[in-house]
């Protein structure tokens, strides 16, 4: 059994990356469950983690993209070589890598590919094959046993003698990744058989278990999850028996790249991880699979706050912060709090005409400031409670961002609103408390 691990490489916003004892720590956990590592290192694109940095810039394909390596420069393959080194002399025990190299975006556009590609008959796919394989043959003349896999979405418009004839089939496997709900079986399915003809016959797949969703995502929905699966396990039926079909990777995401907000946390998409887990073991999301997913965690979906509040021995860690994000996420996304501004009384007595021309109802302006008040008090009451809870699982840094990143874009609006009512207020000189 394997256990996928999508490295985590320093936080943007944090100076605690993994220490070599946490990475030890979490193989031992690992092994001692059966577990395997398979580290997964980016190579040519999302990159940004390193490009961002002013010492390697010159290493990007294109100033303006944080995330793309300039396939060219002989500084930036002895950078990913050294990356992997590292990573693979820190995982001993792993006998497969991930090499990423998904979402190359502007590849071909720099300087130096353009005079490339100026000769006849090159091509960015030829480019972008040619990097892939210097970077296997390269980890591959240390590592010569290990197994190596990479995302599949750059080699989907490639033809199968474009791929074969490259000389790619027998370094890598293709993981082909689709997060939908409503993922295309048919169109997978022939994809995959794409694949084969060009010799790949060895292939993963690639679902999600949080994430994915929208890029600003704080609640999981478990059944738009568990339905991606259910879709995989559609194409996984439908395959033809040249396709040996490596496993699926449940893939959870903690942003969308490198430079995003935070996705859901980690103990709101457990229900869904372990509803997903259960799927695939079942076949299906039957009346076993949720039962065992009940049994342990104490309900299948994050957002069920009634029976996650009322959970006695099922219980999982983060089963509090969890609860408490629900019920935040709802408050921020009410009709009260969002369109707060749109109500009545703001739209027909407290406009900007009705400021700059300071014809205001006092009595009313002061019902708009009661109002808005009562909400945000309300608000921040709860925000203190998930900051409560989120410090004893998460650095303040990583607490600090989501709360800027999640709760404060909805809660500005209605602050300004706010402070312009004790401004007008302080003016007609009918001051009263303050407002921070």
């Amino acid at each position: 059994m394997l256990f996928y691990l999508k490295k985590i490489w320093a936080d943007k916003n944090t100076q605690y990356p993994n220490s070599r004892e946490e990475i030890v720590s979490i193989q031992d956990a690992a092994n001692s469950r059966g577990l395997e590592i398979i580290p997964l290192v980016q190579t040519f694109g999302h990159l940004e983690f390193v490009l961002k940095h002013e010492v390697f810039r010159d290493l990007r394909e294109v100033d303006y993209c944080l995330g793309t390596l300039n396939p060219h420069r002989d500084g930036g393959d002895k950078l990913v070589q050294d990356m992997l080194q590292q990573i693979m002399k820190l995982h001993p025990k792993s006998t497969s890598l991930h090499i990423g190299a998904d979402e190359v975006y502007m590849l071909g556009l720099g300087d130096e590919s353009k005079q490339w590609l100026s000769v006849p008959g090159r091509s960015v796919h030829q480019m972008f094959l040619s990097h892939v394989i210097k970077v296997a043959k390269g980890i591959q003349e240390s590592s010569p046993n290990l197994k190596l896999i990479m995302w599949d979405d750059m080699l989907r418009s490639m033809s199968p003698e474009t791929i074969k004839e490259s000389g790619l089939v027998g370094l890598v496997q293709p993981m082909l990744w689709d997060y939908s709900p409503t993922l295309d079986v048919d169109n997978t399915v022939m994809l995959m058989e794409r694949y084969t003809s060009a010799g790949m016959l060895q292939q993963w797949a690639a679902s999600s278990f949080k994430g994915s969703t929208t890029v600003h995502t704080c609640v999981t929905s478990t059944q738009r999850h568990v339905d991606n699966h259910l879709q995989w396990l559609k194409v996984a039926s439908s395959l033809s028996a040249d396709i040996e079909l490596q496993g699926i990777a449940l893939t959870g995401w903690q942003r969308y790249d490198h430079l995003s907000v935070l996705c859901e946390l980690m103990p709101v998409g457990l229900p869904s991880l372990a509803s997903c887990l259960q799927t695939l073991v079942h076949g299906g999301f039957t009346e076993e699979a949720q039962k065992k997913v009940v049994k342990t965690l104490g309900t299948v979906d994050v957002g069920d706050t009634e029976r996650l509040s009322s959970r006695t021995s099922c219980s999982f860690a983060g089963a509090k912060l969890a609860e408490l994000i629900v019920k935040l996420t709802s408050l921020l996304e009410s009709t009260e709090l969002r369109h707060f501004q749109n109500n009545m009384f703001v739209r027909g007595w407290f406009t900007p005409y009705h400021k700059q021309k300071k014809t205001v109802s006092p009595l009313i302006v002061q019902q708009i400031k009661t109002q808005a008040k009562m909400i945000l008090d309300a608000v921040e009451s709860q925000v203190q409670e998930v900051r409560g809870e989120m410090c004893l699982l998460y650095l303040d840094s990583t607490v600090q961002e989501w709360v800027v990143q999640h709760v404060t874009p909805v809660l500005e609006p209605l602050h300004n609103l706010l402070r312009d009512t004790e401004t007008v207020l302080n003016e007609m000189g009918l001051c009263t408390e303050s407002i921070s």
